[in-house]
């Protein structure tokens, strides 16, 4: 685990002595000196790549690009070259995307393949301990059920085919993910933890096209309502923003009210439209929630005062 400290802060609260001051700086030094080489070396290794990809312009050689970054980076992860870190992860991330474009470009985005892809994703994520990989193999199961983004004319789109499966699946997945990370190694642990993040924020968006569009099930010729969508997402992030505040989970607080207020908003603006009024209302509702969000973080940041021993 990495952690960011302002050491001069710290010294000047009397938090730590100055030569914890020094030992710590000291420790963070080493890392300091390869950090250079590791990013030249990154961007020039996808420097080298989009030449060869645009020298040799077919699906079948960005594979073989992605295939062989990706084997370079796994080999200085599993030999512990820590000191090459950055750069073993520029070289599995442009490596894995390499490999899951052009695999996906060839057989046309065929379920299972968009299915094998993540359990190869996922299973290289726990190898090399990324949860970059991590990430990216649950968005390529998202896919596979029917998710994605495009780019086209300087416009964003995100759609999701089937919110309910969606839902119940990533659900699922999210909560086993969850609870192996109790039950894993610390570096392991942190890359579940990632994967059944990454799948908290795929099933809030799916909520959020459910609760504007609805979902029609054509296996069994039944449509659920995008009112039914928004009441029930607007339940589970009350119920799960309050479990976060009582277990002291941060990040699931953070991510309850973020989605909160945008369901709030999308829902707002939707039934009130667009006039002086309800942008007026809705900015000072905005404050408020900034404000509430804020007070929550310092309160879980401040330490906790120690009562002196009698």
């Amino acid at each position: 685990m990495k952690v960011t400290l302002d050491l001069t802060d710290l010294v000047t609260r009397g938090e730590i002595t100055q030569a914890e001051a020094d030992k710590l700086s000291k420790l963070g030094a080493r890392d300091t000196g390869s950090l250079g080489s590791n990013i030249l070396l990154g961007f020039g290794t996808v420097a080298v790549a989009l030449g060869g990809g645009f020298l040799f312009p077919t699906a079948q050689s960005v594979i073989v690009i992605g295939a062989i970054l990706f084997v370079i980076g796994i080999a200085l992860i599993l030999n512990k070259q820590t000191k090459w870190g950055l750069f073993a992860q520029i070289c599995i991330t442009n490596g894995a995307l390499g490999i899951v474009g052009g695999v996906s470009y060839l057989t046309d985005g065929s379920f299972y393949v968009n299915i094998a892809l993540a359990a190869g994703l996922a299973l290289a994520a726990f190898a090399a301990s990324s949860g970059l990989l991590g990430a990216l193999a649950v968005l390529q199961f998202s896919i596979a059920l029917g998710a994605g983004t495009a780019y086209w004319h300087g416009g964003y789109f995100t759609w999701v085919e089937e919110p309910a499966l969606t839902i119940l699946v990533l659900a699922v997945l999210s909560v086993a993910l969850t609870f192996a990370a109790t039950q894993l190694p610390s570096a392991y642990e942190r890359v579940a933890l990632i994967m059944a993040r990454t799948g908290v924020l795929i099933i809030n968006l799916a909520f959020l096209v459910g609760s504007i569009f609805g979902d029609h099930l054509a296996q069994w010729d039944a449509t659920i309502e995008a009112w039914l969508f928004s009441v029930v997402w607007a339940v589970l992030l009350i119920g799960v923003g309050l479990w976060g505040v009582m277990s002291n989970r941060r990040w699931v607080v953070n991510a309850a009210a973020v989605f909160g207020a945008i369901h709030f908003y999308t829902q707002w603006f939707e039934y009130l439209g667009a006039n002086p009024f309800s942008v007026l209302g809705g900015g000072i509702l905005l404050i408020g929630f900034g404000l509430a969000l804020r007070w929550f973080n310092v309160k879980f940041n401040s330490p906790t005062a120690v009562a002196p021993a009698q």
